[in-house]
């Protein structure tokens, strides 16, 4: 005879990422996400890096000007804190933090917390855009956005700079970015001046 296993019904926490270029999507299916938890009655925080200026500082704005209200930080470990009770833990341009990020959202998951990831897979080079290749790793789910390519109309997954910068990170919209297919998308070594 087998012995029946002890299994308790726990709550759990987990990781759900929402990735792609820029112009997909990502933002706005972040702020749909958040939403619903708060119909459901469930405790929300929003965070965003102090880096992303672009809008508005004390919410997350999608490029269609949906926003939720949102806590702007520099140091992803004052999650941890700011988050504790919380149930739904919603962090948009998640690209923007170093490494720390990862570990925040493990101890967040250990906490019984959904945690909802926005942000950008690939930098404007087409390379992984760190922390966002181990965050995906660790998601418990894992959404791939993708956008319009502007040159040719099929699904785009790159994010095109259209400007001579050369830093890493250069904040912008469409003046200085465009969503672009594999196929459209031109390395920035290749550039023409």
């Amino acid at each position: 005879m087998k012995k029946a296993l002890n299994l308790k019904n726990q709550n759990s926490g987990w990781i759900e990422v929402i990735c792609g270029g820029m112009f997909s999507g990502k933002t706005e299916e972040l702020i749909r996400r958040l939403r619903r938890a708060k119909i459901a009655k469930l405790s929300v925080v929003i965070f965003k890096p102090q880096l992303d200026s672009r809008f508005k500082k004390e919410h997350i704005v999608s490029h269609n000007k949906t926003e939720m209200e949102s806590i702007l930080i520099k140091d992803p470990t004052k999650i941890l804190k700011l988050a504790i009770n919380c149930q739904v833990v919603g962090i948009d341009e998640t690209q923007f933090f170093d490494n720390k990020i990862i570990e925040v959202c493990q101890k967040l998951v250990k906490d019984n917390k959904r945690i909802i990831i926005a942000g950008l897979d690939k930098d404007y080079q087409g390379r992984p855009f760190k922390p966002m290749p181990q965050l995906m790793a660790e998601a418990d789910y894992l959404d791939k956005l993708r956008a319009i390519c502007t040159r040719c109309g099929n699904p785009a997954s790159y994010s095109q700079r259209i400007t001579q910068d050369l830093e890493k990170i250069v904040l912008g919209e469409l003046d200085k970015y465009e969503p672009r297919c594999r196929g459209c998308f031109i390395e920035p070594s290749e550039k023409q001046p």
